[in-house]
């Protein structure tokens, strides 16, 4: 069976198309043929060897991908599925026998979902990931209505579905974003925006004089934005920011690191996020597709940076 994945750890030159062999579903699992794979920051996290420490009972070839979209084709017992639905995915890749970037995976059926009516297999495999790591994140930030959030990267996928959640809530949004990006960010359900740079925790003070209650730091900028927090304001990390769960960071402020990976099992989150999805409140975004042998390509374009939704890799 084809996957792309890597036996060394390094740069985007280290993938490979590899043969694999086919994966069973065991009771309580299911099988999907993988359709289309998204590319994430974590998959290059994962390439190069960040977090390596996690991958230390895994023999490789290591498999990349957080999330899938495709068609289930084997059930284990008892399954609430049945060959041939149309199913988005979260996978773990240190987990479940490999990530994403493969023709065929098996996840627990508590990592499945139905994909939503009019979206196509590209959109629905960008919605887990980052649906996911946006509801950890509010859910840590425990805003009320009126409260206010800052959010950094806001024009990126996970930075857009944490806005257009967070407005829905009925939360003040306030982010930051290039000229160029304004109008998209706007519609995505930001109040206000105040354009990026080094001094964004001062343009975020200008709106919010007392400080903001929360800030989502997509872009990964740390200690440049923690000024534009309230006392007690929660800071919440992404990615590389911090592994290790809740922190102080200063008897000022609360960190919070928003880890998805403790969160792949969570099924009433991602039925959450396909309802969000059919009424019309998430907006999945992908920026290209590629064929899945040009994952190389993919995760030097994504290290490139500047894109506006996800790429998406091609397994049909």
């Amino acid at each position: 069976m084809r996957a792309i994945g890597f036996t060394d750890f390094g740069g985007p030159e280290v993938l490979t198309v590899l043969d694999v062999p086919e994966p069973r579903a065991e009771d309580g699992d299911v099988r999907i043929r993988v359709q289309a794979a998204a590319v994430n920051p974590s998959d290059l996290v994962t390439r190069s060897g960040g977090g390596r420490e996690r991958w230390t009972d895994v023999r490789p070839p290591y498999i990349p991908g957080w999330e899938a979209a495709g068609v289930v084709e084997e059930v284990g017992p008892d399954s609430e599925f049945t060959v041939g639905d149309e199913v988005f995915a979260i996978t773990l890749p240190v987990l479940d026998g490999g990530g994403a970037y493969q023709d065929s995976i098996v996840v627990p059926t508590a990592s499945v979902v139905p994909r939503p009516a009019g979206v196509d297999v590209f959109a629905a495999s960008t919605i887990a990931m980052n649906g996911m790591t946006a509801l950890v994140a509010l859910t840590l930030a425990d805003l009320d209505d009126g409260d206010t959030l800052a959010v950094t990267g806001s024009a990126g996928a996970l930075g857009g579905y944490v806005i257009q959640i967070a407005a829905h809530r009925g939360i003040r949004v306030i982010a930051d974003a290039k000229e160029s990006d304004e109008e998209l960010v706007r519609g995505l359900g930001a109040a206000e925006v105040v354009r990026r740079g080094d001094d964004v925790a001062e343009r975020f003070r200008e709106l919010a004089p007392n400080g903001v209650d929360a800030l989502m730091d997509g872009a990964v900028q740390g200690d440049l934005v923690v000024p534009a927090l309230a006392d007690g304001g929660r800071y919440l990390a992404v990615r590389w920011a911090g592994i290790g769960g809740e922190t102080e960071e200063s008897d000022r402020i609360v960190r919070h690191d928003v880890r998805v990976a403790d969160h792949v099992r969570d099924a009433g989150g991602l039925r959450e996020l396909a309802s969000l999805v059919d009424e019309g409140v998430l907006t999945p975004r992908v920026a290209d597709v590629l064929p899945a042998e040009q994952a190389e390509q993919a995760h030097r374009r994504l290290e490139a940076g500047g894109l506006r939704g996800r790429l998406v890799l091609d397994f049909r």
